[in-house]
């Protein structure tokens, strides 16, 4: 790999390590706000909306200046959102502001992989940089889990700098000091990102122009035989990781008497899976064979079934990261293929806002769907079953429909392709 990428994946890590903590830390401030459960999902819902909202501009803004630049930018518009919990904004609404900064950091942090490196390296890269983000929502969710506990929040509200009172008196407000440190560490990284000197064409700034050129672009990911395929297995990913990541969370409250700063540690070990499986495809599953992993989809399904059964935290453990592990080794190949059609198809930027949009909006409806339960006072055990069946069955109809699509002609063949000028 080359230089600059990895001061890409530094920079990435420490944004993602902050908005993972971040999360912990607003979940448990909803707790000392007596806030009802159902409002927990609409943390990451809030987080979610600007990936959909701004699908259409925030590619010709990544692709309108070096993408370097553009994560520093968006990684403050994070340190802004964080910084309003401060100023007693609730948590939804801060929480939203950190996603309208990731909703604009994405494409330029995905885009950049195809101007520094050949498609032959994609998967690999993207190995790298889920390994990577899931390792720092391990370390986050720990972290955040860490901040929000009294021993630890005590020895941090003990500690004063000498002469300055900074004004922390909670457990809360310790923790959100630490987590825009690392946000700072990470605008430190965005700095020294190298300009990949790749131009393209001026960007278009009216706004209904953007909207009809974005509806174009997805329109063009959609209908393409490959895009299609790999677009709805990384769209029920995203949708299914963001709800599994709550639902453990009450998982463990329910099955495993793990209160909110110990149940982080079972989110820790199902992204632990993840990343696990993400390496291990980024270094045995090469490009032409991406669309093979198909079936560990359905497989992930039916093993999340099977939590209702467990009870003891020493077999929650290596089930989570059994699961993870289906996840992480499905997910990359198709991300990378998803990644390498849309810069064959179109730009860098434009074709990651699509992808944003579509993951996202599978987030929206998915945690929608998830809160709805959680109101209806359905039980845990009932609402992972659900989740699991509808994950596997949605995975099963995606295969039969790529089955469908290479009756009509040989769509993996157009795999390694590269890209017309």
């Amino acid at each position: 790999m080359k230089r600059g990428f990895y001061t890409i994946m530094a920079a990435q890590f420490f944004s993602s390590l902050a908005d993972n903590a971040l999360l912990i830390a607003a979940m448990a401030l909803l707790v000392s706000m007596h806030e009802p459960a159902w409002m927990t999902p609409l943390l990451k819902w809030s987080f979610a909306l600007s990936y959909v909202v701004l699908a259409a501009f925030v590619g010709a803004f990544a692709d309108s200046r070096p993408k370097g630049k553009v994560m520093f930018i968006t990684n403050l518009i994070k340190v802004g959102g964080c910084g309003l919990m401060f100023f007693d904004v609730h948590p939804v609404i801060a929480y939203g502001v950190v996603g309208f900064g990731a909703a604009a950091y994405s494409p330029a942090k995905y885009g950049i992989l195809t101007e520094l490196l050949p498609p032959e390296k994609l998967v690999a890269a993207n190995g790298w940089i889920e390994g990577l983000t899931i390792s720092s929502i391990i370390l986050g969710v720990l972290l955040g889990g860490k901040l929000i506990d009294p021993q630890i929040s005590a020895k941090l509200l003990a500690f004063d700098f000498p002469v300055i009172d900074l004004g922390v008196d909670t457990t809360n407000e310790s923790a959100l000091c630490v987590i825009t440190l690392c946000y700072m560490i990470a605008a430190i990284f965005n700095r020294y990102i190298p300009d990949t000197g790749a131009k393209y064409h001026k960007q278009e700034s009216n706004p209904i122009c953007l909207l009809r050129d974005f509806a174009h672009c997805s329109a063009k990911l959609w209908k393409d035989k490959l895009g299609q395929i790999s677009l709805s297995v990384t769209t029920l990913f995203w949708g299914a990781g963001a709800t599994l990541q709550l639902l453990v969370l009450e998982w463990a409250k329910v099955n495993l008497n793990m209160p909110l700063n110990k149940g982080t540690e079972l989110q820790g070990v199902f992204a632990l899976g993840i990343a696990l499986g993400a390496l291990f495809a980024a270094r045995i599953v090469p490009l032409k064979k991406s669309l093979s992993v198909m079936p560990l989809g359905v497989v992930m399904g039916l093993v999340v079934t099977s939590m209702i059964f467990v009870k003891s935290v020493w077999l929650a453990y290596p089930l989570l990261i059994f699961i993870g592990g289906l996840a992480g080794f499905f997910v990359v190949p198709m991300n990378a293929l998803l990644q390498h059609r849309g810069h064959v198809l179109m730009s860098a930027g434009h074709s990651i806002a699509v992808q944003n949009f579509n993951e996202n909006l599978s987030i929206l409806v998915v945690l929608a769907l998830y809160s709805f339960m959680v109101s209806l006072a359905l039980h845990t055990s009932i609402i992972i079953v659900i989740f699991g069946l509808f994950v596997a069955s949605t995975m099963y109809m995606v295969m039969l429909k790529h089955k469908a699509n290479q009756k009509i002609f040989d769509s993996v063949a157009q795999i390694g392709e590269q890209k017309h000028e």
